[in-house]
């Protein structure tokens, strides 16, 4: 270590079987009442009850904004803080995958500070702290509940914006694999991959550090076991409490060592084709490793042992490639296609591959890359993911 590093996290995390039932009793610390942030279909299946009990039982009033129901726009973000404002709620419960919280940080962000949200793309742009968020994730595989960034579209740019801010931190993040239980296989998987993808692009980052990379390589190991059993049987409790525990250090540890090219290019996908995120990062990770490799072969043969592959008697670079086939083995057991399979449409990718590029460029995550990747690799890239 040559150098002092920060490490950001929220005030509390609750990790565990249960951990929602503490809803109520952090929320009576933090306001009067609560702006439950969520999508329809997680209220419609009855996933908001025990968090309406919890804090029905602390006194706690709410209302719910339940509108999120895709990845987050800025129209959300607006129309979420107009509810909160005119709701009188002085905190925000989000509940959901990453979308709904996302849009949670960026309602709690427009809820102290003026300005339009694309005032705050970038990094560290909000000058306030955003109004007390408590963070229930739904989902083993965004790790937004614990990070201080955000990913919101602008609709009118078609970009998706990153904005980073310790200040939309969540304050509580409450990690309960018991709520997982019924998200079906589709969404197991990419999200189980999502966590993986932000495991590995933190452990290979140019800003890694030591605590980011004890989290980093803890969180592969388990859900490079774990997933798998998740994904075949939803009701295996083991599985998904360490999934979820995977999916938090991994949030963890990317938010303070960064991203990298994976998610760069990850981002346009979503964007001009509305390839879920988590997908869209298991289209690209085996083929971003295979270029990255050279960059730092150690830490992918690190990344490959943590996958459970056996690299004794292997020079670093052969232990190295191991990972990109362990990523490849993991995708085709849980039935991810290619960009192609996925029905992205070919004309319209090749129209965009430049400008594509050019926006995963300028998101900053491909600076972070241990191979920096020139406007032209990327494009290679593109292509031979698709």
């Amino acid at each position: 270590m040559t150098q002092p590093y920060q490490f950001k996290c929220p005030s509390m995390i609750v990790n565990g079987p249960g951990a929602v039932r503490e809803v109520g009793s952090f929320a009576k610390g933090l306001g009067k009442k609560a702006l439950i942030v969520t999508d329809n279909l997680l209220e419609k299946i009855g996933l908001l009850d025990e968090i309406k009990k919890s804090l029905e039982a602390s006194g706690i009033p709410y209302s719910v904004y339940d509108k999120v129901a895709m990845e987050p726009t800025m129209e959300y973000a607006e129309e979420g803080v107009k509810t909160f404002r005119e709701s009188g709620a002085e905190l925000l419960v989000a509940v959901g995958g990453g979308s709904p919280i996302d849009a949670a940080k960026a309602i709690s962000a427009l809820a102290t500070n003026s300005g339009k949200l694309n005032d705050f793309e970038g990094p560290n742009k909000i000058p306030r702290r955003g109004a007390p968020l408590i963070a229930i994730p739904t989902t083993a595989g965004t790790g937004s509940e614990v990070t201080q960034f955000t990913i919101i579209t602008d609709t009118m740019r078609n970009v998706k914006m990153l904005i980073g801010s310790p200040m939309i931190m969540p304050t509580v993040a409450l990690v309960d694999p018991l709520i997982t239980m019924k998200m079906p296989q589709g969404i197991t998987a990419a999200t189980g991959l999502d966590a993986l993808t932000h495991a590995i692009e933190s452990y290979a980052s140019v800003k890694a550090q030591p605590i980011t990379d004890a989290l980093a390589l803890h969180a592969i190991r388990l859900i490079s076991e774990n997933l798998r059993l998740a994904w075949c049987n939803g009701d295996n409790v083991e599985a998904r409490t360490w999934m979820m525990t995977g999916a938090l250090e991994a949030g963890l540890s990317f938010s303070n060592s960064s991203v990298a090219l994976v998610h760069g290019m990850a981002r346009p996908i979503g964007a001009y084709f509305h390839v879920p995120h988590g997908i869209s990062n298991a289209a690209l990770l085996a083929t971003v490793i295979e270029f990255s490799i050279p960059g730092n072969p150690k830490r992918y043969a690190d990344i490959a042992e943590a996958m459970g592959e056996v690299t004794a008697g292997m020079s670093t670079m052969e232990a190295a490639g191991l990972a990109a086939k362990a990523v490849k083995r993991l995708t085709v057991d849980l039935k991810i296609p290619s960009l192609r399979g996925l029905g992205v449409e070919e004309a319209k990718f090749n129209s965009l591959l430049n400008q594509m590029a050019l926006d995963a460029i300028a998101s900053g995550s491909p600076g972070n890359n241990p191979r920096k990747a020139t406007k032209e690799e990327i494009v290679e890239l593109y292509q031979k993911a698709f």
